[in-house]
């Protein structure tokens, strides 16, 4: 048993580790997907805590994974475990059964994992936890009580400060199809290797004051009875296509007199994009970088715009500036998100083609 035990406790805290890991990353991605399940539960006031509740929990993921293989305060720990893997199945079972999400987020954007994949792995870590926490005396601290608390502390330090880094100078290891290198259009295609969605149409009458459905396959023999009246037809998924989405989906660049900019844009052959998703972020923060390379985009007769789902909020926003006459194009607030993970990033494309990209924090980084 102690054998089983320990491996147990080698593979939890691991994971929990390299999860947290992969979710520090990106932690606004994980407050989005938060928001999605607020949303589907009709609790989107909770919107304003998702991101310090996603760094909260990153965090905790961590911290908990290396405790458990210090051998720390192992009682509490494996309470902690348990109730917070016991959350995680209910979320990961949730986005499975109602088949609302196809993914949880589990493992951020660059390990995607489908939702049935998430649950099963949270019942098999339920299962492995479960032993932990019913045979905890096999476990004993590695090291003594000050280092142990001393080795903990640096990684509390260290979880926060990487989220804190990833925040303000975008992720580390860009796994968004709006990272350095991808060419816009092309992302804006469905894959070659798509299976599209198995549909099959469905009919809808009404008779004798109830609704009827069947399919062409499937129609009543009484049906020439003119009893039956016509309300609808649609396409039914009978089962789901693999991989037929592309990964940008929405991405539209329009101006203030909403012409279509976005071919335009991406057949230039240079232009600098800055994506604003709102003017939460004080202009005082990012204007000064900002307007050095807009100075410098001038000078090599580069276009510039500034793109978000608030154009007239952003437009007011920049008014005094050195580049208060940037044009604001209007743009899906979806698709900004993707594109910029700190509020304000640039983007640099060369016919549509991202050559370069910097959070407000790094905009002297560059070049044209």
């Amino acid at each position: 048993m102690k054998a089983l035990v320990t491996f147990s406790r080698i593979l939890v805290g691991l994971l929990f580790i390299f999860s947290g890991l992969v979710k520090a990353n990106d932690p606004i991605g994980l407050s989005y997907k938060m928001q999605e399940f607020f949303l589907a539960w009709g609790m989107s006031a909770l919107d304003g805590i998702a991101l310090p509740l996603s760094i909260f929990m990153i965090a905790f993921e961590i911290i908990a994974g290396a405790a458990l293989l210090l051998g720390w305060r192992i009682k509490t720990v494996s309470w902690l475990l348990l109730l917070l893997i016991i959350f995680f199945t209910f979320l990961t079972g949730y986005a499975y059964l109602s088949g609302k999400f196809k993914s949880c987020g589990c493992f951020g954007d660059c390990l995607p994992i489908t939702s049935q994949q998430s649950f099963w792995k949270d019942v098999i870590l339920l299962l492995f936890i479960l032993i932990i926490f019913f045979n905890r005396k096999y476990i004993q601290p590695v090291f003594n009580k000050s280092t142990t608390s001393f080795l903990l502390l640096l990684v509390a330090f260290f979880s926060f400060a990487a989220q804190r880094y990833t925040l303000k100078h975008l992720p580390v290891v860009d796994c968004l199809p709006f990272k350095k290198g991808n060419n816009i259009a092309e992302q804006m295609k469905v894959p070659a290797n798509a299976i599209p969605d198995s549909t099959v149409i469905v009919f809808e009458y009404e008779k004798d004051g109830q609704k009827v459905s069947f399919t062409a396959d499937e129609f009543p023999d009484d049906f020439d009875d003119s009893t039956y009246t016509f309300i609808d037809r649609y396409d039914k998924v009978i089962r789901p296509g693999k991989n037929n989405e592309p990964p940008i989906k929405a991405f539209n660049l329009s101006n203030q007199q909403g012409a279509d900019l976005t071919q335009q844009i991406l057949e230039l052959d240079k232009v600098v994009l800055l994506f604003v998703e709102n003017a939460k972020t004080p202009v005082h923060k990012w204007s000064k970088g900002f307007a050095d390379l807009y100075k410098k985009a001038r000078e090599k007769n580069i276009p510039v715009y500034i793109v978000s789902s608030d154009a007239n909020a952003v437009k007011k926003h920049i008014a005094g500036t050195s580049f208060a006459g940037v044009d604001v194009l209007s743009g899906d607030n979806t698709s900004i998100r993707i594109a910029a993970r700190t509020n304000p990033t640039v983007l640099v494309l060369q016919k549509g083609t991202i050559v370069d990209k910097e959070s407000y924090k790094r905009f002297n980084r560059i070049t044209l």
